[in-house]
């Protein structure tokens, strides 16, 4: 009798085994083939958004003979954003609203999935001051989701896979996989079961993420990048003045974080009081005017920044300083008056220009001076916003080389605990 019972036990131990390990294949084969069809999608969707940017604001311009038509174009761009926004819902969401809803409803709606492209596509073609990550990341968890409500063996494992997905969106749009990685890990609260191990999650992040790169990598050689990215400072040297000023830099970080946090309120005030559509066609004609005036305060900041970089030394301390505030105010215009996006970009690019302002002040300009000013008050301010150290930090790769990565560190974790006493300090 004991020796049937320990045969069936062995089989059954036996066939638990075969379905542990086919349960697993399946989970590294999907991650993998998430991150492939994340860094499809992303590619995909930054490429049609160059195509059709250069058409609104070059092409169309040229045919008609002076760029005022882009003010009606952009006055267009913003109706439409308007009006999907008024059937569909308030799309793009932010990537904290889309982690949110994530860790409380462990589900995210995909059924919009043609609003959630084209209001995420709008803005950027017509010119805001706002980034594609937070479009992005709606678009690829909605999907994620999908593909958990439609392949059986996903399910149970859904907000692992919206995980995965974010780490890969984030790491490419900022050309770097750990802090894709590092932004999904810092959430506050757990979105994936606790008997998951962070070290085998950490595996998987790094499947999806070299099989998404490794999708774009293709992509890039065979038609050309979908993205230029963000301009980099190749050094960045640090003397005892440099860091004296420090003291200086990450005041005036905090201070820019306050700035763009008093113009969201204000801005978002202001929107209120319009109607829907109204609002946006409006966000959209004030687009295509600072076309006119200030084209440097509309967009992401990529190109500008590569200008600015390439120019050091040539513009005004006032005329930075200016187009550092302007930009803040205009990405929260552009956020608040419908025509949504990321806001990780231009704070960078605001950043950068009050550094060399600061720079242009105190070294008349002086590159490696100009350069570490913007570091510290990039990763001060970024620090203050998101409450992540260690995120911030590898973020800052984007721009700097790794050897300021610890300056970079201490100057976002202070950032950071200055804007958590605030925050006290407000509750009390």
């Amino acid at each position: 009798m004991s020796a049937r019972i320990t045969k069936s036990d062995n089989r059954k131990n036996a066939g638990r085994k075969t379905s542990d390990s086919r349960n697993l294949v399946q989970m590294l084969l999907l991650t993998v083939l998430l991150g492939a069809f994340a860094g499809l999608v992303i590619w995909s969707f930054l490429k049609l958004v160059a195509l059709c940017t250069g058409l609104v604001w070059e092409t169309i311009p040229a045919l008609a003979g002076g760029r005022t038509i882009t003010i009606l174009l952009c006055a267009l761009g913003g109706l439409a954003a308007g009006i999907l926004r008024k059937i569909f819902g308030d799309y793009p969401e932010s990537l904290d609203t889309v982690m949110g809803k994530i860790k409380k409803d462990h589900h995210y709606a995909y059924h919009p999935m043609f609003a959630m492209l084209v209001c995420a596509f709008l803005p950027l073609v017509f010119g805001a001051s706002v980034g594609p990550e937070a479009g992005l990341a709606g678009i690829i968890a909605a999907l994620c989701y999908w593909v958990g409500d439609n392949v059986t063996f996903a399910k149970q494992n859904m907000d692992l896979y919206s995980r995965v997905g974010e780490a890969v969106t984030l790491g490419h749009l900022f050309h770097s996989p750990l802090f894709g990685i590092l932004a999904v890990e810092e959430e506050e609260g757990q979105l994936v079961p606790e008997r998951m191990p962070k070290s085998f999650r950490l595996v998987l992040y790094a499947l999806s993420t070299a099989s998404g790169f490794s999708v774009i990598w293709l992509l890039n050689a065979l038609f050309g990048k979908a993205m230029a990215g963000f301009p980099g400072f190749s050094e960045v040297p640090v003397s005892t003045i440099d860091g004296a000023l420090v003291l200086v830099y990450i005041p005036a970080g905090c201070l820019l974080f306050l700035f763009y946090e008093g113009c969201e309120a204000a801005m978002g005030k202001a929107a209120r009081i319009l109607p829907p559509i109204l609002k946006e066609t409006l966000c959209g004609l004030g687009i295509g005017l600072c076309g006119l005036v200030c084209p440097m305060i509309l967009f992401s900041g990529e190109e500008q920044m590569a200008e600015l970089i390439r120019d050091n030394g040539g513009y005004a301390v006032v005329f930075l300083a200016g187009v550092c505030l302007l930009k803040l105010a205009m990405t929260s215009f552009c956020l608040q008056f419908g025509l949504k996006g990321g806001h990780f970009f231009p704070m960078i690019f605001a950043c950068t220009c009050m550094g060399y302002a600061l720079g242009a002040l105190f070294f008349g300009g002086a590159a490696g001076h100009a350069a570490f000013a913007a570091g510290i008050i990039t990763a001060a301010a970024l620090g203050a916003q998101l409450k992540k150290p260690l995120a911030v930090t590898v973020l800052l790769l984007l721009c700097f080389p790794p050897r300021f990565l610890l300056w970079g560190f201490i100057s976002a974790a202070v950032g950071s605990g200055l804007a958590g006493m605030l925050e006290k300090r407000k509750r009390t």
